[in-house]
């Protein structure tokens, strides 16, 4: 808060209604603003303040970590070896495209930009073959 000759003044601790928590939370759960900027625009002072209210009062889960695309041990446990079979010939395959992908991006940069990218690696026994040959 600012006084008339424009100097800081630290407010003190200060009690918030709950309509209003829930009003803060309600926003930021809208992806209205973020927990910091409804600290600037409504003045509240502790940093942490309404990500505590985000937890006690939002609708988010916050008991449990985030997880990407994790799929679940017990999940995995319960497949007959029919799925399991399925689900890693379809992990094969997405791999498969991947590499195709990948390998057809290593072309075209050689290609376009001259680079070396793909290091072309030589068996030794193959060139012992090749030098008994001549």
């Amino acid at each position: 808060m600012t006084t008339p000759n424009n100097t800081y003044v630290k407010r003190t601790q200060r009690d918030y209604t709950l309509g209003f928590k829930l009003q803060v939370v309600a926003a930021v759960e809208r992806g209205d603003m973020t927990y910091k900027q409804a600290q600037d625009i409504y003045g509240i002072q502790g940093r942490s303040t309404v990500l505590t209210w985000l937890r006690k009062h939002g609708k988010m889960d916050w008991t449990q970590s985030p997880r990407r695309n994790v799929m679940h041990q017990s999940a995995k446990s319960k497949e007959s070896p029919a799925q399991k079979i399925k689900r890693l010939e379809k992990e094969l395959e997405d791999e498969k495209i991947r590499t195709l992908f990948l390998n057809r991006v290593i072309d075209i940069l050689d290609a376009e930009h001259g680079t070396n990218l793909r290091k072309k690696y030589i068996d030794k026994g193959q060139e012992a073959f090749k030098n008994k040959k001549e």
